[in-house]
């Protein structure tokens, strides 16, 4: 399809998902709290605030869901289900299922999120507002709980029974438990049902309790004119409640369970071995039998939570990196064909426009370029990545198409500061050279202007950039096993000076919507 001529007019539902505007890039559990970790309460309406009075009209984040060993939000137990340790206790508290003195004692939290430790403490909490709930819920909001079970039951039931089988068995992998519930025999479900009733009802109680947080945060959002934009990765962590629900759409061995072909990306320039990432790779033949209804099922609860949706490793549905399952590294892998056209076929009969962005970085063909273009799936295009090579490299804004998103960088690129002065002095003059100056106000707010100055339709900013952080402000480093996802910013970080400035830049650059002239400073 042609690219639009303009950032208001090509298609209206093109027009209607992507104008030019701007954001910032943020995970929830990166707002400051007394809880040890950012979630669903105050300082998440604060930040609603700010985005307003700074004409930002975009929330990026990552995904939501509950996470399991490395507290990667790309590893969770399950695609539908949200994180329970961002559950708000104050929010809790609010609705008569907490009390202050409940929260006498609790520790002095480190900056950095301890996931450990918040776990230890927060669980106790969350157990206690449930026999609340149990003992003290009007019929009302109990009325609500057992909609929310039948409205959600096609991936809620069988995550709740998951996570209850998988505390009952230590934190083992679902393929190591007993043979008869490993397979999900009827006789074995209903047992371990029964067995674990109160732990599974503990684990709906808490999925309502995100979803009833999180759904009032976002009609906030909303209400101030901002969309959130999720986040949704092509693959599912081995151990979680999809893979053990589903095992016919995953390339699994059929006695041990174990994945028979692992997800990765091949050998390149920065790694002779590539990456081996270990998620079991899809049965798109077995998918494409039963109409995606799996992903159908998976984009309907990820549209239930938010606006826009940005596709992790968008590439992979045009053709995927298949290593085998008995691998230690990813050389020995293939590319094999994915059917991604017909499933956005499907997908967008399924839910009429896509207001979908394809993240598009790493090593990308034409082919992956045209399966974009075919369904006008904006792209990204990062400024950390556009002064290594000369004047035709794609990442600098001059060759920005306008149907595409800019950022400084991403939650998995260093901040714009530790990028600036890791560089060679040789390095760093090629960037001073394009920008013609660095300002007084530093090297972050230059590229800050320049992704604002481009013709991209949006610009996303990490906060890190905005309140110029260097590198211990990272939030993820993926060659780096730990101290990933743990970074939280303080009380009193998003002052006057910010919101000014950004407002300023989203005005000067044509990023401010009409209605949002209304917002003051």
């Amino acid at each position: 399809m042609s690219t639009p001529t303009c950032s208001f007019c090509s298609s209206s539902r093109l027009a209607m998902s992507f104008p030019r505007e701007s954001g910032i890039l943020l995970h929830p559990t990166s707002f400051p709290s007394r809880f040890g970790i950012g979630d669903l309460g105050g300082a998440a309406y604060e930040f609603i605030d700010f985005m307003a009075q700074a004409g930002q009209r975009i929330w990026q984040i990552l995904p939501l869901g509950p996470t399991g060993y490395g507290d990667s939000p790309y590893l969770a137990f399950s695609a539908m289900a949200g994180n329970p340790l961002m559950i708000s206790p104050d929010r809790l508290k609010e609705d008569g299922l907490l009390s202050e003195e409940d929260f006498h004692g609790l520790p002095e939290f480190p900056q950095k999120v301890d996931f450990g430790w918040v776990h230890h403490v927060k669980m106790p909490l969350l157990r206690k507002a449930c026999e609340a709930f149990q003992t003290q819920a009007d019929p009302d909001r109990m009325k609500e709980f057992d909609q929310f079970c039948q409205e959600k039951a096609d991936w809620l039931e069988d995550y709740a029974l998951f996570r209850a089988l998988k505390d009952a068995h230590d934190g083992a992998d679902w393929n190591t438990w007993e043979a008869s519930i490993a397979s999900r025999q009827p006789e074995a479900m209903q047992e371990w049902r029964d067995k674990l009733a109160s732990e599974v009802f503990f684990h709906k109680f808490m999925q309502f309790q995100f979803f009833r947080q999180w759904s009032a945060l976002k009609q906030y959002a909303n209400e101030k004119g901002i969309r959130i934009m999720g986040d949704v990765p092509i693959y599912v962590a081995f151990d979680s409640s999809d893979v053990w629900a589903y095992p016919q759409f995953f390339c699994l061995d059929e006695e041990t369970k174990k994945p028979t072909l692992v997800a990765g990306v091949p050998p390149d320039y920065f790694s002779a071995t590539g990456q081996l990432w270990g998620n079991p790779i899809y049965n798109w033949e077995e998918l494409q039998k039963e109409d995606f209804r799996w992903w159908m099922q998976r984009f309907r609860s990820l549209f239930d939570m938010v606006d826009l949706v940005r596709i992790d490793h968008f590439r992979a549905f045009e053709a995927y990196w298949a290593v085998p399952g008995n691998e230690t590294t990813a050389i020995n892998g293939e590319w094999v064909k994915a059917p991604g056209r017909e499933f956005f076929q499907r997908l967008r009969q399924e839910l009429g426009g896509l207001p979908i962005v394809a993240e598009d970085l790493g090593l990308i063909t034409p082919e992956v370029e045209e399966l974009r273009d075919e369904f006008e799936f904006p792209g990204m295009k990062i400024l950390h990545f556009a002064f290594d090579s000369g004047s035709d490299n794609p990442y600098l804004p001059f060759c920005y198409p306008r149907n595409c998103i800019v950022y400084t960088g991403t939650h998995d690129n260093d901040t714009t500061v530790g990028w600036f002065y890791k560089r060679s002095q040789e390095e760093q003059q090629r960037v001073i050279n394009y920008l013609g100056c660095t300002s007084q106000d530093g090297i972050h707010w230059d590229l800050i202007r320049l992704a604002f100055s481009s013709v991209a339709n949006q610009a996303i900013i990490p906060l890190q950039d905005l309140l110029g952080l260097d590198s211990d402000a990272r939030m993820n480093a993926p060659s780096q096993q730990e101290g990933n996802w743990n970074w939280r910013y303080w009380y009193g970080a998003l002052n006057s000076d910010i919101v000014g400035r950004l407002r300023y830049f989203t005005e000067l650059y044509g990023r401010l919507r009409r209605d949002d002239n209304s917002v003051s400073q």
